[in-house]
């Protein structure tokens, strides 16, 4: 007697639309919301002059890495949601407050950081991870990303 069942091969016109099916979902409930939900924060924050005080808090400290202080919303925006993070910037471009040079620098930012204040809670607190770990986990990527600022500094100005 055989053990092994017989399962139905799927044709691999099923097997896209299932893909299909769950990339729309990811792109209708996670991404768009969250470039959205950025772009309606970057406006408010313009339109209430919040924008222009946090350049100025920020502009020193930013400056170092060749970005206006502007760009700090970026990095806090990306912190959250990677998808906001690049909505941020997309407002930010959209805007004349930050040009394309500025984004190359901090675009690989928002990827070595994107989202971990979402995964904080979503993986490392269901898996059990304790808290003094878990603030070295979340110091990491942030120790990263700053370098990578400094990183891509050299290479794009520098160039």
């Amino acid at each position: 007697m055989s053990t092994t069942h017989d399962t139905p091969k799927q044709m691999v016109t099923d097997i896209f639309v299932k893909g299909a099916i769950q990339g729309w979902n990811i792109a209708t409930h996670s991404t768009i919301p969250n470039v959205l939900m950025a772009f309606v924060l970057i406006r408010v924050l313009t339109i209430s002059g919040a924008m222009k005080a946090i350049g100025m808090v920020f502009a020193p400290v930013m400056g170092i890495f060749g970005l206006p202080g502007e760009a700090v919303t970026i990095l806090l925006g990306a912190w959250m949601s990677m998808g906001g993070g690049v909505g941020v910037a997309v407002g930010l471009f959209d805007s004349g407050i930050v040009n394309g040079t500025q984004l190359s620098i901090v675009i690989p930012a928002i990827y070595l950081m994107g989202s971990q204040i979402q995964y904080m809670g979503r993986l490392l607190g269901v898996v059990g991870v304790s808290g003094a770990m878990m603030l070295k986990i979340m110091a990491l990527p942030p120790i990263v990303a700053i370098t990578s600022l400094f990183v891509m500094r050299i290479l794009v100005l520098g160039s």
